[in-house]
């Protein structure tokens, strides 16, 4: 089953050969010394200058032969082990320059630091009857060229996507590195992706494409990746550059309902001036601490809010440092001396995203959010920030990611949006697009607890069907009484409905939850339109997922 053993003689064979070579070459240079009588020239070099030379020769000899070793060692650990974990997931790079290696790298210490067994690999290393008995893994693939996989993996590509291996019990996902002034962009990613899916395994979420190490994409790949540890939260691999804003509005829309708060935010920026941005694009939020919790911090170190550190590059009051940043525990902050040592153990908090539910006519920038809860009752970092912790004389650091895979089709197209709960924001957007454009051929499928509670922002909803700027809506509240009724259970109803439209050119974007809703609906798509039209309206980008 494993590669190793012919990946390990391949590696063997050009250092034997070169060793053969150099033995010839100092076997025939011996032999020419012996035609020589005497000195070979007038002016022979000194001892002292021979000697030197050697000395610089065994010198020059250790250095290639250490630099051999460390790229042997690496080569080494890029191998697949005979003897690995079950459970672990696989962290596997297709590199030309090394970017997709070190971005690798990046993402086995986060998922290591999350809780998982890592097991790391080149693509070149892989191969049918390896990748069969992998359960998870996540790879990191640069394109080179003009849509050409890195060179070290053209053997994959031949011997192995040209196969058609059983590859269902495979779990992955795909960080695609490229460079959108080529016209194709990440389009060896896109075909590793595209295999992958023709073979049966099944995504974890969805393509990650990156432009040009483009930080906002990176960021939305490790925040990903961190929901496949223990949820401990690592800080972003490159700080976002953040704005201030200003809450405007917080409205709790769904109270008594069985399920957890929601909130309606609306927030402006501090320059008054609102950024332009698109239906599907996303907003990174900065959480931060209760102002109370970071005082009860304080107080246990008897330290003071106001004394100035350097942090993160500026010099700020350690109350706002900590406000922002994980604090190391309280055993190990008795080691620090000061508050600028306390302050040199703070790692900043890792952003969270939420799907934007305005457009900037709407004169501010909508969420609907959901208030997360941890096991021990405490709320969620991001959703804690915003749904109980922010005040109007609070800055909340916010910035606008542009999310292409996500921006509206065109106006003449039908649009399909499915989604459930705090999903809607998204969808919304797209609603508010398309009512702009005079655009009515839409339909939403919707799913939340109760009709009573849940059903967000219906009084919007309810005006755009009896205007005319939504044909169909179809609601699905799952605690309502009777058999539990999902939002896929009401496409399935529909089934007539949806392969109608689909042959008139309508496109499928599905906004919520990625453990349930999505690959439910998923199931429901390909059952009723099969995997190969499901297959094709992916690749013709017909079906978009802004799934979390």
């Amino acid at each position: 089953m494993s590669t190793a053993p012919a990946t390990a003689s391949r590696g063997i064979a050009p250092v034997i050969g070169n060793t053969v070579v150099m033995l010839l070459l100092a076997a025939c240079a011996w032999l020419l010394a012996g035609l020589h009588d005497g000195d070979w020239w007038q002016a022979m070099p000194s001892a002292t200058r021979g000697y030197a030379a050697a000395m610089a020769m065994l010198a020059y000899a250790g250095l290639v032969a250490a630099f051999l070793y460390r790229a042997h060692a690496r080569d080494k650990a890029m191998q697949p082990s005979d003897v690995m974990t079950q459970d672990a997931l696989w962290v596997v790079h297709a590199s030309q320059t090394g970017f997709a290696m070190e971005l690798a790298d990046m993402t086995a210490t986060s998922l290591r630091r999350g809780g998982v067994t890592v097991q790391r690999a080149a693509l070149e290393h892989l191969d049918s009857a390896r990748l069969q008995t992998i359960e998870r893994a996540v790879f990191v693939i640069s394109t080179t060229g003009e849509g050409d996989p890195p060179d070290p993996a053209l053997g994959f590509v031949r011997q192995v996507m040209s196969q058609t291996p059983a590859l269902k019990g495979l779990q992955y996902a795909v960080l695609a590195l490229g460079d959108r002034e080529y016209t194709q962009f990440c389009a060896f990613g896109h075909q590793l992706d595209d295999w992958l899916r023709r073979q049966g395994a099944q995504p974890l979420f969805d393509l990650v494409e990156v432009d040009n190490a483009d930080d906002s994409a990176l960021r939305h790949w490790q925040h990903h990746i961190a929901q496949l540890g223990n949820g401990e939260e690592a800080p972003d691999w490159s700080a976002p550059r953040y704005d201030a804003w200003r809450l405007r509005e917080r409205v709790e829309l769904n109270p008594g309902s069985l399920g957890g708060p929601a909130f309606h935010l609306s927030l402006a920026p501090d320059t008054g001036t609102l950024p332009d941005w698109t239906a599907g694009d996303i907003a990174e939020i900065g959480p931060r601490h209760a102002a109370g919790d970071v005082e009860d911090f304080l107080h246990r170190l008897a330290l003071p809010a106001d004394v100035p550190v350097r942090w993160q590059g500026e010099t700020q009051a350690l109350a706002t440092v900590l406000a922002c940043s994980h604090w190391p525990d309280m055993a190990s902050t008795r080691v620090f001396p000061d508050a600028q040592a306390l302050a040199d153990a703070c790692t900043p908090l890792p952003h969270r995203e939420y799907s934007i539910a305005s457009l900037p006519a709407d004169g501010a920038l909508h969420l609907l959010v959901r208030l997360m809860r941890r096991a021990d009752g405490t709320p969620g970092l991001g959703s804690g920030w915003l749904c109980t912790h922010a005040q109007t004389s609070d800055a909340v650091l916010l910035r606008i990611r542009r999310n292409p895979n996500f921006h509206p089709p065109a106006a003449a197209a039908p649009l399909i949006l499915i989604g459930n709960g705090t999903g809607l924001a998204g969808l919304r957007a797209h609603l508010k697009v398309r009512a702009q454009a005079g655009a009515t051929r839409n339909w939403l499928l919707f799913g939340e607890r109760q009709r009573a509670c849940d059903f967000f922002h219906a009084d919007e909803l309810l005006a755009w069907r009896a205007q005319g700027a939504l044909e169909h809506l179809d609601l699905a509240f799952s605690r309502d009484g009777g058999e539990h009724r999902y939002v896929q259970h009401a496409l399935l109803a529909q089934a007539n409905r949806l392969r109608s439209w689909i042959d008139e050119g309508a496109a499928v974007y599905v906004c919520g939850s990625l453990a349930g809703m999505a690959p439910e609906v998923d199931a429901v798509l390909r059952i009723v339109l099969g995997d190969d039209r499901v297959e094709e309206l992916r690749a013709n980008g017909r079906y978009r997922r802004d799934v979390y």
